[in-house]
């Protein structure tokens, strides 16, 4: 999050990043990585940087600040840096500050609705070589980031699941038929909105993938669409680049089942099984 503020900051004064790069002794790529979160931050930079950026106020330097301190603290999440590829790691952080998640999913039931089961045969289609130890650290994980979803103050998840994702037999019948029985249990949440992409529909607003669009509490940081690759993803924050994005999730919200029709196909899905 401060990575985004130095980045409006930066922009607000029409600076470009070598120009920033400079005033530190730094170089453009530095800037680059300190913007998206992907470098720790050093005070005396920060400082140097609000400076050239005319933040004058008191109590809006020394916030900025703050989140220097926070930023340097590791997340929880930390402790699966050994597991994890660190573009990954970088998302977790960036889910676990989101108020609002919305996600499209087309392969798989979305990670923060997968039961153990399905999440470990999922990590094991994808980690065929790791140990079992490796893939247990990682179902945990997977566990662990849905715990936000049950706290007062946790984020509202907005899903829609392609219907290819829920007939895939991911894990066998029973590791199915019981991420079927989570996802019509979950859907009652308050903070949860599940629907489900049709086949009826054909061709849809999302036909070039899957993706995830993170919405931040701050009025001032920028949505962060997520898009995952075979080995790597990309984090796209410039409005241009997320337009189109929100543009595709609105239309795939319209065009798919409501919520109660989505218990219809999810309870359909259980007596076929």
């Amino acid at each position: 999050m401060l990575g985004a503020s130095l980045r409006r900051l930066r922009e607000e004064r029409g600076l470009a990043r070598d120009e920033a790069g400079f005033h530190i002794r730094a170089s453009e790529s530095k800037i680059s990585r300190m913007e998206l979160g992907r470098v720790g931050f050093k005070t005396r930079d920060v400082e140097d940087l609000l400076t050239l950026y005319g933040v004058v106020d008191d109590d809006e330097r020394r916030g900025l600040l703050e989140m220097v301190r926070e930023a340097n603290t590791p997340g929880w999440w930390h402790k699966y840096g050994e597991v994890l590829p660190n573009w990954f790691v970088t998302y977790v952080g960036l889910e676990e500050a989101a108020g609002v998640i919305r996600t499209y999913e087309v392969q798989f039931v979305p990670g923060l609705l997968q039961t153990a089961a399905y999440a470990r045969s999922v990590i094991q289609l994808g980690y065929p070589d790791a140990p079992d130890a490796v893939i247990e650290q990682r179902v945990h994980l997977r566990m662990q980031r849905q715990e936000r979803l049950t706290h007062r103050d946790g984020p509202r998840l907005w899903a829609v699941i392609d219907e290819a994702a829920l007939k895939r037999p991911i894990g066998g019948r029973a590791t199915m038929r019981e991420q079927i029985q989570h996802l019509l249990e979950v859907a009652t949440l308050p903070n949860i909105t599940l629907q489900v992409m049709p086949f009826r529909f054909g061709m849809h607003a999302a036909e070039g993938g899957a993706f995830t669009i993170l919405r931040f509490p701050e009025p001032d940081l920028s949505d962060v669409v997520y898009v995952e690759q075979l080995w790597g993803a990309l984090y796209l924050d410039k409005r241009e680049d997320v337009d189109p994005y929100l543009t595709a999730m609105e239309q795939l919200c319209v065009e798919s089942t409501t919520p109660g029709a989505t218990a219809e196909i999810l309870g359909e899905l259980l007596r076929e099984m």
